[in-house]
């Protein structure tokens, strides 16, 4: 007979459904880093831009429109989900090198952010 699982898995277990889900309901909060490449093409078949105000993220389905405000001044900015990404341990959402401007963040290279659904 199986014992029934150890406390500390079901701990693990439901933190990472709680973290799979406020990423689908479209809430979360870590960090945002930027990235340009121009010319080449996002996962969804589009031409990267750097002047867009467009985004990539791990799970969010193309053409999400997220808000996304940068938790250090306030700023925000609403992007449009287009990418895949970001793949650095930590990070939430990369944005685009305009939307990181506007964001105030792109000489830092990251800031603390949260995304909402615009």
């Amino acid at each position: 007979m199986r014992s029934p699982a150890p406390p500390l898995a079901l701990l693990l277990v439901g933190l990472a459904l709680a973290g799979c889900a406020s990423s689908r309901s479209g809430h979360e909060c870590g960090r945002a880093s930027w990235y340009g490449l121009d010319g080449n093409r996002t996962a969804n078949g589009e031409i990267a831009n750097s002047r867009g105000m467009t985004a990539a993220h791990p799970s969010l389905p193309f053409g999400t429109k997220m808000r996304v405000k940068n938790m250090d001044n306030g700023r925000t900015v609403t992007v449009r989900i287009n990418d895949r990404g970001p793949f650095a341990k930590g990070r939430v959402v990369d944005v685009t090198e305009a939307a990181a401007m506007r964001l105030g963040f792109r000489d830092a290279g990251v800031a603390r952010v949260c995304l909402a659904r615009s």
